[in-house]
């Protein structure tokens, strides 16, 4: 998983958004955390975004936002965080999506996350753009 998350981050580019769904445990923080990681000019520490519900980072490639919406009990509160408006400029990376509701940008790409073992996962990649499942063929 981490390494598919620091591959996965060579291709981001800004306006980007990434829809992670899976179960609690599934792996999509761990995978977060790799993308941004990887992003970095160096390494540090990325909290889980499970209880402040968006971490942004100032990085190189431009601002990326990490949210984990699982705590949202209506998708209004999505505008209240700037999620909405980031979208459309920087890279985001969005854990729980479903709780966007019509929020949900239509140019995502959906990462879903399988446990199928104790240490194994099954990803689903579903591009957005043409451009992104271009840039999935080259990455996979």
């Amino acid at each position: 998983m981490t390494e598919f998350g620091q591959r996965f981050g060579s291709v981001l580019r800004t306006r980007d958004t990434v829809l992670l769904e899976g179960d609690i445990g599934s792996g999509k923080t761990h995978f977060a955390r790799a993308v941004l990681q990887s992003l970095m000019a160096t390494p540090e520490d990325v909290p889980s975004p499970t209880f402040t519900l968006v971490q942004t980072y100032n990085l190189p490639i431009g601002t990326v936002w990490h949210a984990d919406l699982y705590r949202l009990s209506d998708s209004s509160e999505v505008i209240e965080l700037g999620l909405d408006d980031a979208f459309n400029t920087d890279i985001c990376l969005v854990e729980w999506p479903e709780r966007l509701g019509v929020l949900t940008p239509k140019h995502a790409t959906k990462i879903c996350f399988q446990v199928v073992g104790v240490d194994a996962r099954r990803l689903t990649i579903e591009p957005g753009t043409v451009d992104w499942q271009a840039r999935l063929e080259d990455l996979l």
